[in-house]
């Protein structure tokens, strides 16, 4: 059986002006074939030969073979660059002669020409190869993990209700709860992690803060630049809204009202009834 999208060994069983038909291992009359166009044939290649081969579909719907190992096969994910942007999606290098489509409906986040992204390679409903961003079903679960590990990983979508998805190397399923996900990080976005949380599952839950004690400084440095950015007056205090707070600082509403503790009790701030203050 021929496999689309994937690598297989293929047995050479016809030559034509134009390439080698090739057809499964198991298909001893070699009635289901796919053509090695001419100029993929390795030199000196003869019937009953065998080849490991990518199959694909060519710019008219047909099925198509080469000795090419493309950047991604089915069901996998992989980083390629965008080649360009069209109105139907983006196109990407797999490195075959014809690139990768990347619909617009797949895509969870802006992306540009040139740009790396991480997607998966699937048969789309008219049975074309075609990438997704949406990666939660192609992410392995699991991984030699355990809470408090320090990871590296991709954010390749957010939802308002859940939070961060996140590739853990490129590879495991991955989460940043809504309520730790407060900074304006985009899809595509590189993150560094701790590990809060490995489930029976094998699903991981992840924070892009540190523990506590360690948050409420960091926080309160971070509180501290923004207000002297405002030459030393901040046009809030922590009273504000939870909408002013992340907009403007990133942070949740209890996660400022720490930090701005954490410098009143410095001796570094005062509060005001509209602003805070920074104590020269």
């Amino acid at each position: 059986m021929l496999k689309l999208g994937e690598v297989q060994r293929l047995r050479a069983v016809k030559r034509v002006d134009f390439g080698l038909y090739f057809a499964g291992l198991d298909d001893a009359k070699g009635e289901e074939r796919v053509l090695l166009p001419a100029k993929q044939v390795p030199e000196n290649t003869a019937l009953g030969d065998e080849l490991d081969l990518f199959l694909y579909k060519d710019s008219s719907d047909r099925l198509i073979a080469t000795v090419r190992q493309p950047g991604i096969t089915l069901g996998k994910v992989a980083r390629l660059r965008v080649a360009g942007i069209t109105k139907i999606g983006a196109f990407l290098d797999w490195g075959l002669e014809k690139e990768l489509l990347l619909p617009f409906r797949e895509q969870t986040g802006k992306v540009r020409e040139n740009d790396k992204v991480l997607v998966a390679l699937y048969v789309d409903k008219t049975g074309r190869l075609c990438a997704t961003m949406k990666l939660y079903p192609y992410l392995e679960k699991g991984g030699n993990f355990k809470k408090d590990d320090q990871v590296e990983g991709t954010i390749y979508e957010i939802s308002e209700n859940f939070g961060a998805f996140v590739a853990v190397e490129d590879k495991y399923s991955a989460l940043i709860p809504a309520r730790e996900f407060t900074k304006n990080v985009p899809v595509g976005s590189k993150v560094s992690a701790r590990i809060t949380g490995v489930h029976a599952d094998g699903k991981i839950d992840l924070s892009i803060k540190e523990k506590a004690y360690i948050q409420i400084a960091t926080d309160a440095a971070e509180i501290m630049k923004a207000i002297e950015s405002y030459d030393g007056v901040l046009p809030f205090n922590d009273k504000a809204s939870p909408e002013t707070i992340r907009r403007e600082m990133g942070m949740s509403k209890n996660e400022f009202k720490r930090g701005v503790g954490n410098l009143l009790k410095a001796g570094r701030i005062e509060i005001t009834e509209t602003s805070i203050r920074k104590i020269k």
